[in-house]
């Protein structure tokens, strides 16, 4: 069954962003051509990428896009293949196929080093991408970030929580999502688990391993400010992933746990997570802020 209420809420929101100034680009890339959310900002700080995760999409980013556009030059939020707007590759999407194409549009469409910003799997991505490119990256946010080397037990039991059969299941995940659940998820059930039945999200399901993830020894290179938001209401990736990240990130990473946030707060409080990335910008990169003073 084909995905019904999602495909409307997703273009009524891109007709929203459009309206308030918003783009609708497509960045080619050798694997597929990828949609992004594209628009000149307001402000004095640098370009500001963001990544979504798995299942998700960019457009589920707009009310935190709508509130960091005065602060920054430029904004960028990536349909990861085969998610939201950005068509499935023809090939196998494997962990090496996507992270090639989103380096790739990454490469393409900034023009400046960026302040790079990755929720669960794009967290995964975004910490690879400052890793393989650093002089790329001013400064990196994680928000409840996958690409930890956690147990092999508990990697099979969060793959298998994306592995959706029913709508039940997808009602319980769905719930996990948030740090309060809104009235209206049960309603998306159903569509949720058409998504993630997409052959591009199983095939990633499928082929992603711990081995896919960098090694933690290499977690030194990251020399520009790293930001670490793991909400207290995480009830997606398990704790085991956030002492991994404490243990082996940079001694200057900042490592937050807010209240009222779940594993997506630009789902629960899309103000207070721009805003902390908005503060958080403002010190990784003083030479901007000073600009603007």
């Amino acid at each position: 069954m084909k995905p019904r209420l999602l495909p409307f809420f997703e273009r009524a929101a891109r007709f929203a962003l459009h309206r308030r100034g918003f783009e609708s680009r497509i960045i080619p890339t050798g694997v597929v051509p990828l949609h992004a959310f594209v628009a000149a900002g307001e402000g004095p700080l640098p370009t500001t990428v963001l990544l979504h995760g798995i299942g998700a999409a960019a457009i589920t980013y707009a009310a935190t896009l709508v509130r960091l556009r005065p602060h920054v030059r430029r904004l960028i939020a990536l349909d990861l293949p085969g998610h939201g707007f950005s068509a499935a590759p023809e090939v196998r999407l494997t962990p090496e196929v996507l992270f090639g194409c989103v380096r790739e549009a990454l490469d393409r469409a900034a023009d400046e080093p960026i302040i790079l910003v990755g929720n669960s799997m794009g967290g995964a991505l975004a910490l690879h991408y400052a890793m393989e490119e650093p002089e790329r990256v001013r400064a990196l946010v994680l928000v409840s970030p996958a690409g930890a080397r956690i147990s092999p037990e508990e990697w099979g039991a969060l793959v298998r929580s994306f592995k959706i059969e029913s709508v039940a299941e997808a009602r319980r995940l769905l719930g996990r999502l948030y740090h309060r659940t809104p009235w209206y998820a049960g309603a998306l059930a159903p569509d949720f688990r058409a998504v993630l039945r997409r052959r591009a999200i199983r095939d990633l399901l499928e082929t992603t391993t711990l081995e896919h993830f960098p090694d933690p020894r290499r977690f030194g290179e990251l020399t520009m400010p790293v930001l670490l938001l793991w909400g207290q209401s995480e009830r997606i990736m398990p704790l085991e992933a956030l002492g991994y990240f404490r243990r082996y990130l940079p001694a200057h990473t900042l490592v937050e746990e807010p209240s009222g946030f779940g594993h997506c707060p630009h789902f629960d409080d899309p103000g207070r997570l721009a805003a902390r990335i908005v503060d958080f910008a403002r010190t990784a990169v003083p030479d901007t802020h000073r600009e603007a003073s």
